[in-house]
C-alpha cells in the first residue's frame, strides 16, 4: 500500500513491492530523531484532521469518547471521535462537530472509555499456553540452554500435533481480542507435526477476525530434511494466503480445511528460522533467499540469553549479528526478536543496517535472559516492537514490564515515557512486521481499535487529564478493562465479551489437549 485509499486496503492486506518496501523502511531509519519509529504520513494530511477520506459517502459509524488517542505520540483528545467507513477511519475531529456532519451514521456512545489504536503483538507463540504449569523435568534446569534441551524442546516442541497447535490457538486468540489485540505475528516450531501445521493454526485464527502473520519456525536441529520442511511449509502458507484460497493448498494434503473466510484475507504468511546454533549457513541463505523471493520478512531468534553469542563466537568466529552481516542478511527483511545480549558492535549492525527488532521484557525474565538494550536501541533510530512471547497476552502487563524494567536498569525515572512504550505496542509493532497503516486512528488508516474503561465501579479514582491519561492507561489497566475491539471496522468485542466465540468450550478444550501434550 502506498498510503492511497482503493478497494485494496479494505478488502485485504498485501506485501509491498520489495524495492518499495525496502526503500520505504531505508528512508524511514535515516530521517530525524523519530525516523524509523513512524511510517510516512499521508499526503494533505495532518495530527488535527477534520476531513475525511476522499471519496468516501458511505454510511459510517461515529464513536465517540471522552478520550481519544489517535497516535500513541500525540497528546489525548477530550470529548473526541472517529468516523469509520469501509474498514478504515474516514475522519476525525470533536464529537459534536462529527455528530452534525454525519448525523446518519451508526453511532458508539464510549462515554467513560478512552479509545485507541489496537495493540500489535509483534511476537507470540500461540501453542505456548499449553506450556503454562506444565511439570518440570526431574533435573533442574541452570542455564538458558538447559530451557531448550532439557525442558521446551522435548516436553512442549517435538510433542505439539495438529489437534494441539489448532486449541492453542483458538484458545489465544480469543485472549489476545479480548485484551485489545487486533494484529499479532505468531511463530510456530513443531517439528514432528509436520506438514500443514500452519494451516491448522489457520482456521483457528481467520476465525478469530484479527490481522494475523503466521510462519513455521524452521530448524535443521532434527536434520536437514526436516529443516527443509520447515521452509516448504513457509513458502506453501505465504503462496496460499496470497492466492486467498488456503484450502486450494489441501489438494497436495489429505488434511481437510475450511474455504477461506471474509477474514482470511488479514491472514498471511513469513519466513521464519530459528538461530545460528540451529541452523547451518547454507540453510540461513536458502531461507533469506525465499523471503526475498517471496517478498516476506524473515524472522529469527537472535542472542535471546547468553548461549547465543558466546557459540557464534567458538564456532564461526564472531559474534550473532555479525555473522548474520557477514552473510549479507542483515537487512530490513531481518526481523531480529529478543535481542537481549547484544555487543556494542551488533547494537551498530541493527542500527546501520535497518534490522527491525522485537522486544520481550517479560519472557526475557522468565528465563533469566538479561534485560534487552532498548534504550540504546530507540536512542539509534530502530525499529522496535513489543511482544509477549506467549508466557503473559496481556499487552497491558507487557508494556508495564517495558515501563517499569528499563527505568530500573537505567537509575532514571525519566528513561522511557508511557507514550514511547504505547508506540512500541501499536505503530512500532506494526511496523516491525512491516504493516502499512496501521497503528493510528487518522483517516486512511486501519480500523483496528479498542475502547478501555476508565469509569465506574472498576473505573480510575482519580481525574484523567491529558498529561496523565497515557501513565494512568498503562499502569492502571489491563485486558479486563477492555470493552469494545474492531478490527478492519467489524466489532469482534462487545461489552468485554468475544463475539461469536463459546470461550468455556474452547478453554475446556485448550485444557484437554494441554493434558495430552503433558502426558
Amino acid at each position: 500500500m502506498d498510503g492511497s485509499v482503493d478497494d485494496s486496503m479494505v478488502l485485504r492486506w498485501r506485501w509491498q513491492a520489495p524495492a518499495t518496501w525496502l526503500a520505504a523502511q531505508d528512508v524511514s531509519s535515516k530521517n530525524g530523531s523519530n525516523a524509523g519509529r513512524h511510517p510516512p504520513e499521508r499526503s494533505g494530511t495532518s495530527p488535527q484532521r477534520h476531513t475525511s477520506v476522499e471519496g468516501s459517502g458511505a454510511v459510517g459509524t461515529r464513536i465517540s469518547c471522552d478520550w481519544v488517542i489517535t497516535s500513541a505520540l500525540e497528546e489525548p483528545r477530550p470529548n473526541w471521535a472517529v468516523r469509520v467507513a469501509d474498514g478504515l477511519i474516514d475522519d476525525s475531529g470533536p464529537a459534536a462537530e462529527l455528530k452534525r456532519r454525519y448525523p446518519d451514521d451508526e453511532h458508539c456512545d464510549g462515554s467513560g472509555c478512552v479509545l485507541l489504536p489496537g495493540f500489535v503483538n509483534a511476537h507470540v507463540h500461540l501453542y505456548g499456553v499449553l506450556a503454562h504449569g506444565v511439570p518440570a523435568p526431574a533435573t533442574p534446569i541452570a542455564d538458558f540452554w538447559g530451557f531448550l534441551e532439557d525442558y521446551w524442546w522435548p516436553l512442549v516442541e517435538n510433542a505439539l500435533d495438529h489437534e494441539m497447535i489448532a486449541a492453542a490457538a483458538s484458545w489465544v486468540t480469543a485472549q489476545l481480542a479480548a485484551g485489545g489485540t487486533t494484529s499479532f505475528f505468531d511463530i510456530l516450531e513443531a517439528p514432528n507435526a509436520l506438514p500443514d501445521a500452519l494451516f491448522a493454526e489457520h482456521e483457528a485464527v481467520a476465525r478469530s477476525g484479527l490481522r494475523g502473520v503466521l510462519s513455521f519456525e524452521a530448524t535443521e536441529r532434527m536434520g536437514v530434511a526436516n529443516g527443509q520442511a520447515g521452509l516448504d511449509e513457509n513458502v506453501r502458507f505465504i503462496e496460499a494466503c496470497r492466492d486467498s484460497s488456503v484450502s486450494r493448498a489441501s489438494r497436495a494434503s489429505s488434511v481437510s480445511r475450511a474455504s477461506s473466510t471474509s477474514s482470511d484475507s488479514r491472514v498471511s504468511g513469513a519466513m521464519c528460522i530459528h538461530t545460528t546454533f540451529t541452523c547451518g549457513e547454507a540453510f540461513i541463505r536458502r531461507a533469506f533467499a525465499l523471503a526475498e523471493d517471496l517478498d516476506v520478512f524473515c524472522h529469527a531468534h537472535v542472542n535471546e540469553g547468553v548461549h547465543e553469542g558466546r557459540w557464534c563466537s567458538e564456532h564461526h568466529g564472531m559474534r550473532t549479528l555479525e555473522f548474520y552481516d557477514h552473510l549479507g542478511v542483515a537487512s530490513p527483511r531481518l526481523q531480529a526478536s529478543q535481542c537481549v545480549q547484544l555487543s556494542p558492535r551488533e547494537i551498530d549492525i541493527v542500527a546501520d543496517t535497518g534490522i527491525k527488532v522485537s522486544h520481550m521484557p517479560l519472557s526475557n525474565c522468565e528465563v533469566g535472559a538479561g534485560i534487552a538494550p532498548l534504550l540504546e536501541l530507540l536512542k539509534r533510530n530502530v525499529t522496535v516492537g513489543l511482544g509477549s512471547d506467549g508466557y503473559l497476552n496481556d499487552m497491558f502487563s507487557v508494556m508495564r514490564a517495558a515501563f517499569l524494567l528499563h527505568r530500573a536498569a537505567s537509575l532514571n525515572p525519566a528513561a522511557i515515557s508511557a507514550a514511547e512504550v504505547l508506540h512500541l505496542a501499536t505503530e512500532g509493532s506494526a511496523r516491525t512486521l512491516g504493516f502499512q497503516q496501521v497503528g493510528r486512528l487518522e483517516p486512511g488508516w486501519h480500523a483496528d481499535l479498542q475502547l478501555v474503561n476508565l469509569d465506574g465501579p472498576a473505573g480510575l479514582p482519580t481525574p484523567v487529564e491529558a498529561h496523565n491519561l497515557l501513565d494512568q492507561l498503562l499502569l492502571w489497566r489491563s485486558a479486563s478493562d477492555v470493552c469494545k475491539v474492531m478490527v478492519g471496522g467489524d466489532w469482534i468485542v462487545d461489552n468485554g465479551e468475544v463475539l461469536g466465540v463459546d470461550l468455556e468450550q474452547l478453554r475446556v478444550h485448550c485444557q484437554q489437549q494441554a493434558a495430552r501434550l503433558w502426558q
